[in-house]
């Protein structure tokens, strides 16, 4: 069992590096935003299953080359060096500063307050795009050929 279990995450992690993968998955916080907001139960399902099945969609890409591909290369390579993605230490600190802050847009989107939606929801995915650009930093400095 533990063979395919990795051989599935083997191949979910090559699928999800296609750049099409990662930056379809983008618009995944304003779409559960919008869903809230409009309380549309059907953009927010739909947002679920995409996510669930995005890594799916995409073949492997042909190369590393697109900045999104080494996005998900170094998310995979700091879990396996037993980082995790939650702490106080840098840059996982973003993470934990982005968690209040999505919380925050999900209530003022709940709440129907647009400009704090808007200000949180952008903040989120600052917050979100500046930690993964970390991580791209790490990894490639630990990485250089």
């Amino acid at each position: 069992m533990s063979s395919r279990v990795t051989g599935f995450e083997e191949t979910f992690w090559k699928r999800h590096s296609n750049p099409k993968s990662g930056w379809s998955r983008t618009i995944l916080l304003p779409a559960i935003l919008y869903a809230i907001y409009h309380r549309s139960w059907k953009v927010a399902i739909a947002a679920v299953i995409f996510t669930v099945i995005n890594p799916l969609l995409f073949d492997p890409p042909k190369d590393n080359d697109a900045w999104m591909t080494r996005v998900v290369l170094a998310e995979q390579w700091w879990k396996k060096e037993g980082h995790g993605f939650i702490g106080l230490s840098y840059p996982n600190v973003l993470t934990v500063v982005n968690i209040p802050t999505t919380i925050y847009a999900i209530v003022a989107a709940y709440r129907k307050k647009p400009v704090q939606l808007a200000l949180a929801g952008g903040a989120s995915m600052f917050l979100k795009f500046w930690y993964v650009a970390e991580l791209v930093r790490e990894y490639e400095a630990e990485n250089k050929n």
